[in-house]
């Protein structure tokens, strides 16, 4: 018996020994694991701010416009590559939803990024016909935008974010408003080299080639292959009761049971109806402003401040989400485009303010309906089933809205004036609020029979 206590008493005093340096700080007790979360939330800021600032804004609106000068087109066939850029953007958005769930997030991210680049060499190296504008530009770097940008990234903060999903989703995407800042500053350099547009290509390239491999290093899959959980928070305070259960989904959804829902299909055609007015805007705005004698530089300028507006949208836009009803929000959005339209048609070189405000709201507009569509489409039917949903919606948005390009400059060239083009954006903004208030949130099959249920007992 003493012998087993002596035992005892000496595995004590041995524990003792070793939790005395710890606590005196010789060893360090290790910290919890910071959640990657944020960290991946700038890693997506930093990729929306090339791939798509870069080749979309940058390239539609200042290095296209110095290209026709060589290569000359029409408002129509300059408006068809803006077309086919998104057209692409779409279609191929359900390929990108495909490969996120065979290859993984990061491999999908880098292959975008590499057809980006290859595009823009192109662009820089060899483009001398309209055809190769068309096809490089409009087909090959939409399709690279939509694998580097969209689906990808809003799966990311589908995956990552619950509680704070809505302002995620808004900084995640709204960092290209940035880089309309530096579309000016690229219209300059290309002045400072002789008009040489090629140049700008080459810096759009050596840009993208950064991001893919920024992609590679730090893209993660979901908390759960780090370790952590959504939103940082433990499962067990996940299953608390909070605000967010009444504005997103925590049933499973499957893809095809969310295609029989009447809500899916309106916030597809709020979506449409929301970014037919701004492919037009971003299209032919900088054409527009200077038809009526406001200065290239000028011009350039309004189009950063659209991009501002975009920025300034997603994030307002996404918080909303995150605190009141989706579809509030939604409205609130698209109702911006009334004022924006207005301000567009009387704009006029004696009030410069008016130009940029008209810009601003505008970019607003689109960049506040734009967060909603993702991030209604998240709350409604949940991240497993995200990926090929949003896809869906982004190539029914594309194909639907990419012709705002042709018909504005259509419609200039049949009357003149971009004023009826205008007057057709308010229009489809009335059409998308009408929509959204019909997408309420749709309930399980399972739980509209238990109400079935319950209502038949009482």
């Amino acid at each position: 018996m003493q012998g087993v206590l002596q035992r005892r008493v000496g595995r004590r005093r041995r524990a003792e020994s070793m939790a005395r340096p710890i606590r005196e700080g010789v060893f360090p007790v290790p910290k919890q694991q910071k959640f990657y979360g944020w960290t991946l939330l700038g890693v997506l800021f930093c990729l929306d701010f090339v791939n798509m600032g870069f080749p979309y804004y940058g390239g539609s609106a200042i290095i296209n416009g110095f290209m026709t000068h060589d290569i000359p087109m029409s408002a129509s066939m300059r408006g068809l590559g803006f077309t086919l850029i998104n057209l692409s953007l779409g279609a191929a958005a359900v390929v990108v939803a495909m490969s996120i769930l065979k290859f993984g997030l990061r491999a999908t991210f880098v292959f975008g990024s590499a057809m980006i680049g290859v595009g823009a060499l192109y662009m820089g190296l060899y483009a001398s016909k309209p055809w190769e504008y068309l096809l490089v530009f409009g087909v090959v770097m939409g399709a690279g935008i939509s694998f580097a940008t969209l689906v990808p990234a809003f799966t990311v903060v589908a995956r990552w974010f619950r509680q704070y999903r809505g302002r995620a989703m808004g900084i995640a995407v709204s960092a290209s408003g940035f880089a309309g800042l530096s579309a000016p500053m690229l219209g300059k350099v290309i002045r400072a080299h002789g008009n040489n547009w090629r140049l700008g290509w080459f810096v759009v390239a050596g840009a993208v080639m950064l991001a893919g491999i920024l992609a590679f290093l730090f893209v993660k899959e979901s908390p759960e292959a780090m370790g952590q959980f959504v939103d940082g928070i433990p499962p067990e305070q996940q299953s608390k009761t909070t605000r967010t259960d009444a504005l997103a989904t925590k049933y499973p959804w499957t893809p095809a049971q969310a295609y029989r829902t009447g809500a899916y299909w309106m916030i597809a055609v709020a979506g449409i109806v929301s970014a037919f007015p701004f492919f037009l805007f971003i299209a032919h705005w900088t054409r527009r402003l200077t038809g009526v004698g406001f200065s290239p530089a000028t011009a350039e300028w309004a189009l950063s401040v659209l991009t501002i507006g975009t920025l300034l949208g997603r994030w307002l836009g996404g918080l909303l989400m995150d605190f009141i009803n989706a579809r509030v929000a939604f409205v609130l959005g698209l109702a911006v485009y009334f004022a924006g339209s207005y301000l567009a048609i009387v704009a006029r070189p004696g009030g410069l303010w008016v130009a940029y405000l008209a810009s601003l709201l505008n970019g607003a507009a689109y960049g506040w309906a734009y967060v909603c569509v993702g991030t209604m489409t998240a709350h409604y039917y949940g991240p497993a089933a995200f990926p090929k949903l949003y896809g869906m919606m982004t190539l029914l948005v594309s194909v639907c809205a990419s012709p705002a390009g042709v018909a504005g400059g259509w419609i200039f060239d049949s009357y003149k004036s971009y004023t009826p083009a205008f007057e057709l954006d308010a229009l489809l903004a009335a059409v998308g609020i009408v929509a959204v208030l019909f997408a309420a949130m749709p309930k399980p099959h399972v739980e509209q029979s238990a109400e079935t249920g319950q209502a038949a007992a009482r």
